[in-house]
């Protein structure tokens, strides 16, 4: 609710918004699940850190950040979930699901966004973890023959992937924890919506100052 108010310029505080969403209309936050704490990584195969968390980018398809999360169906099976946001906008770019995790799935996402967007590989940067996808020489072989250089968070450390982190986080609190997934075309299906409809068209974003990622990226705000 702040949001939208934020977006039609009506300043109110955080404490006002909250007593009139939970007395007066009812309404609750969705409240988000507190995440592990981090362990210390180990080094795998390193490409330099070239963005040092500098998650600022003047122009679409400069900097894409990419990582791989877990999807739980209803009846306990695992669905992974490899996805790439534009650090310009934080628009999602591309998002697959698959059965594995894979360096499979991690190039089919990088076709599927580089098809959705006709960026220029070779001006491209490509920020992940060192996870073993990422690292394999399938993947790297990939990103070569493409013209794309990778970049590196360091081990263990998930802030230097902060606005992917934060993207998954959203996915989750407000998407697979609050549905029930019997089947994996239900999950593939929602996920796919919530990251092409809701999450990049409906729902604004603080980094771009409340604008939806297709608002800014289009100039539409």
């Amino acid at each position: 609710m702040r949001v939208f108010l934020a977006r039609k310029g009506i300043a109110l505080s955080k404490t006002t918004v909250h007593k009139y969403m939970n007395r007066e209309l009812h309404l609750h936050c969705v409240c988000r699940r507190k995440k592990p704490g981090y362990k210390k990584g180990h080094k795998h195969k390193i490409f330099s850190n070239l963005i040092k968390q500098n998650f600022e980018v003047e122009k679409p398809n400069q900097v894409w950040c990419t990582d791989f999360t877990y999807l739980f169906l209803s009846n306990g099976s695992i669905r992974y979930n490899c996805s790439i946001i534009d650090l310009h906008d934080r628009s999602v770019v591309a998002s697959e699901n698959g059965r594995w995790i894979t360096s499979e799935l991690a190039t089919a996402t990088i076709e599927k966004a580089l098809k959705a967007t006709n960026a220029d590989p070779e001006s491209l940067i490509l920020h992940s973890d060192q996870g073993s996808q990422f690292t394999s020489l399938e993947f790297i072989m990939y990103c070569q023959d493409k013209g794309i250089t990778q970049s590196m968070s360091h081990a263990g450390c998930p802030y230097d992937n902060a606005p992917m982190e934060r993207y998954y986080n959203t996915l989750k609190a407000e998407l697979i924890y609050q549905y029930r997934f019997d089947t994996v075309e239900e999950l593939d299906f929602a996920v796919s919506e919530f990251a092409y409809n809701w999450y990049n068209q409906v729902r604004p974003h603080a980094y771009n100052g409340y604008l939806t990622p297709f608002e800014k990226r289009y100039g539409l705000g």
